[in-house]
């Protein structure tokens, strides 16, 4: 029986010895994608190599890349979601394509020194053609001529076998599916994809388009190849698992998890169980990419499955702390594989407590809160709703995210008044303006033009901590004079003289550099979607400023600034201290060049 650690030794070994270069697994956060929170597909961090550019490694590629899905992270808990994956790859940078790829697709799965799956038990799909595209001939007659019954091949539309863009625009094309039969009988001689006995196991892409900003597509210069195969699932298939969450790959979260409660294994893991499992894998392995809790973005995100997985946990009868102990398994079977799981395990496992500390007081509290909600509502009543304005005083006095109080009030026929919530909080946030009008505007003392200056070069310090410390660091606040200013922001120690250096290297070079700055009024969404970054604890309008400097800095930000990065003069910091704990505080000054 193989098993995943095999299966991804095997795949990569396979591709190698057919003139792929191994390449290494990219962080979970984009770097060239600033519409996503993570990366969700292997050809993710590959796109500017699958638009034309050299890749270092060469034209032929394969690996197995980290993955987070976040969309499904409610349906969690069954048999078959997931947030974090890995996705086994190979890849042609304009080298071969339908040919090549397809065959070697067919020699991975029937060789008997490979996968060694019998041809009887497969069956694949091609792009059937649309107005837009025609249907994929070549494909077909490939896998007929490699002994793929023509009865067993399905011409599928554009929803089925037409793949990406991953966002708005970028590299797409026809793709051609492979299936694998887990029936109890032998597979039917004609394919139905609609019979879920009928399990996907592999994508083959075939990137000959460039979907444009408008929504029209444009011939690719370079042809491109792009496959895709799940390793939880085909683990789960090869072995004849009914669920990735029966094989080796979750075997010792729960019985780590057996252990902190104190109990034999069941027979059959609950949806809390495959929660928890889940929810801390994934934890793990963003953590382990520099990102730490927070309120926005994927710092939210994170502390959401975080947060998910301790409530699981006090629902299975868990009170002390536990979520280290599941990350501890999860960096030993991974990290010979992923080294950054080793190397960042004191972060991962002290940002874990620290987080499930901060919540578990919390939570403890909320969860009566709610229940006394719930409570008084009468048994006799039809149509139960928990009003917007209580799930919003739940959010605020017990940091309950709204997500959390939908979830609960679900499990006990409940409803939320969403619309409610967000008057409530649109009420509240007009309310904290009011009375902050007395106050430092956005931390600054006035509007001078030189705390103008030092207020843009906050945007530039943190633009510079960023690319030294990671994109876990996030403004915790700032308070600025026409003299200095002060920045707090996310860190769990403290920041060397040397990296303090480089920090303060980077922003005069940006100052240098001369870079205009510019202001863009757009709607909060479109903000979000540039990838702007916003302050941690601000609770924005419809429509927002995002400040711009070059290519160095982008915020949703209400100003004022510089109208140039070259107006500010030197920077130069002159204190880096503890704030609170994780929280690193720098004091710096603009001096005028000498």
């Amino acid at each position: 029986m193989i098993t995943a650690a095999e299966m991804r030794r095997k795949y990569i070994g396979f591709f190698k010895r057919h003139g792929h270069a191994e390449i290494k697994s990219a962080s979970l956060i984009p770097e060239n994608d600033p519409t996503c929170l993570f990366n969700t597909a292997g050809m993710q961090p590959l796109v500017p190599y699958l638009q034309g550019a050299k890749h270092p490694a060469g034209r032929r590629l394969t690996d197995c890349q980290k993955c987070v899905r976040t969309g499904d992270i409610d349906d969690v808990g069954d048999a078959v979601h997931l947030t974090f994956f890995e996705m086994l790859g190979n890849w042609s940078l304009g080298d071969y394509f339908r040919e090549e790829a397809i065959r070697f697709s067919f020699e991975f799965l029937t060789s008997p020194s490979e996968l060694n799956i019998p041809v009887d038990m497969l069956a694949v799909t091609v792009f059937g053609g649309d107005e837009e595209a025609p249907s994929d001939e070549e494909a077909f007659r490939i896998w007929n001529s490699l002994g793929i019954p023509a009865e067993r091949i399905a011409k599928l539309g554009r929803k089925d076998n037409f793949w990406g863009p991953v966002g708005e625009t970028g590299p797409c094309g026809t793709d051609t599916e492979m299936f694998y039969w887990t029936g109890p009988k032998p597979a039917p001689q004609k394919f139905d994809p609609a019979d879920k006995r009928w399990v996907e196991i592999w994508n083959d892409v075939f990137m000959q388009f460039n979907r444009r900003q408008d929504g029209t597509y444009e011939e690719l210069a370079q042809k491109n190849v792009d496959t895709g195969m799940g390793l939880e699932r085909i683990t789960a298939v090869l072995q004849g698992k009914a669920s990735c969450y029966d094989t080796e790959i979750f075997g010792g979260i729960f019985a780590e998890l057996d252990k902190i409660r104190g109990v034999a294994p069941g027979a059959e893991r609950s949806a809390s169980e495959r929660i928890i499992a889940d929810h801390l894998r994934a934890a793990t392995f963003i953590i382990g990419d520099g990102v730490i809790p927070g309120r926005i973005g994927a710092p939210y995100v994170l502390r959401r499955l975080i947060r998910r997985a301790i409530r699981e946990g006090r629902k299975l009868g868990v009170e002390g702390l536990f979520t280290a102990r599941i990350a501890q398994v999860v960096i030993d079977q991974y990290g010979e594989f992923y080294p950054e799981l080793r190397a960042n395990a004191p972060t991962i496992l002290a940002e874990l407590e620290r987080e499930e500390k901060q919540f578990a007081a919390t939570l403890d509290h909320g969860m009566k809160e709610f229940q006394k909600l719930v409570d008084r509502v009468p048994a006799f009543v039809e149509h139960k709703v928990i009003s917007g304005k209580n799930a919003f005083n739940l959010y605020e006095t017990y940091g309950f995210p709204i997500e959390l109080t939908v979830e609960m009030a679900k499990e006990q026929n409940f409803s939320v008044d969403l619309a409610g919530y967000e008057e409530a909080a649109k009420k509240h946030q007009e309310m904290s303006r009011a009375n902050n009008e007395q106050k430092f505007k956005g931390g600054l003392a006035d509007h001078s033009e030189q705390t103008a200056r030092l207020h843009s070069a906050t945007h530039l310090l943190q633009a510079a901590l960023r690319k030294v410390l990671g994109t876990h660091v996030e403004q915790r606040g700032s308070n600025i004079t026409s003299e200095r200013l002060r920045f707090d922001f996310c860190h769990p120690e403290k920041v060397s003289p040397e990296e303090l250096a480089e920090v303060e290297r980077l922003v005069n070079e940006a100052i240098d550099r001369d870079l205009e700055i510019t202001c863009t009024e757009m709607a909060l969404e479109d903000a979000k979607k540039t990838g702007a970054m916003a302050i941690f604890s601000e609770k924005y309008f419809d429509r927002v400023k995002v400040y711009r400097m070059g290519d160095v800095s982008c915020e949703i930000c209400g100003g004022p600034h510089a109208s140039r990065t070259g107006e500010l003069g030197h920077f130069r910091i002159l204190k880096e201290e503890s704030s609170s704990r994780g929280i690193r505080r720098i004091k710096a000054v603009l001096e005028p060049k000498k």
